[in-house]
């Protein structure tokens, strides 16, 4: 796979972290480049992705995911015209969250949209819609994203993920769960059957601390 068709694809989390580490050393120079995307090497190519990023703020959809997108591309040297492709692409997936969940923050849609570009069903987030109070669904698209990345198919990747984000599971769990999945598909196992194999064995909602009580409380129990 070339260098370009990489850029382009899902990948895994750890080529989203370094992708991620490429464009935030790249945002600060913002305030001293007024015209980041110049680098383009196309008039035309930043007249299209500041149109986009139009677009965006009419649809009260976030810019940055769409700014990230273009530098980037601009980064691994993609072609002009690829980076408005991906822009563009990156706009829908973005719209079409929005639609799925509803009002939700902008890291959120971004990390919905990451999982439609892994190939998820637009559908698939409908699942995520109702959330308890102070639980945000980012870890769970971040894995869910990744699994498929990984080769997991992406019903079986959506309904592991959906089931354990509506059990109330959290961050550790989501977080354990990918890592033993990864660690059986570097062994060799078929991506979707380790994916089975350990979702069995996860816990669906984090153990409550154990309070103890007062000691006061405790002599007074234990001299019952």
């Amino acid at each position: 796979m070339n260098r370009l068709v990489a850029w382009a694809v899902p990948r895994p989390l750890t080529w989203l972290v370094a992708g991620a580490i490429i464009v935030l050393g790249a945002l600060p120079g913002q305030a001293q480049d007024p015209d980041p995307l110049s680098k383009l090497g196309s008039d035309q190519a930043r007249f299209t992705i500041e149109l986009l990023m139009d677009s965006a703020e009419t649809a009260a959809l976030p810019t940055r995911p769409l700014l990230s997108v273009a530098l980037e591309g601009i980064a691994v040297k993609a072609p002009a015209n690829r980076i408005v492709d991906a822009v563009r692409k990156e706009l829908g997936y973005l719209r079409v969250a929005q639609r799925e969940l509803g009002p939700v923050s902008e890291e959120e849609l971004t990390a919905a949209a990451s999982v439609l570009r892994a190939g998820a069903k637009p559908a698939q987030l409908q699942a995520f819609r109702k959330q308890r109070k102070g639980q945000n669904d980012i870890s769970a698209f971040t894995y869910w994203a990744d699994l498929m990345a990984r080769g997991v198919p992406s019903e079986d990747a959506s309904s592991a993920i959906a089931k354990l984000w509506q059990d109330g599971a959290d961050d550790a769990i989501f977080y354990s769960l990918w890592r033993s999945v990864q660690a059986d598909i570097l062994q060799g196992l078929n991506p979707g059957t380790a994916l089975q194999n350990r979702i069995r064995e996860t816990p669906g909602r984090a153990s409550p601390p154990q309070v103890k009580p007062p000691e006061g409380q405790q002599e007074n129990q234990s001299s019952k």
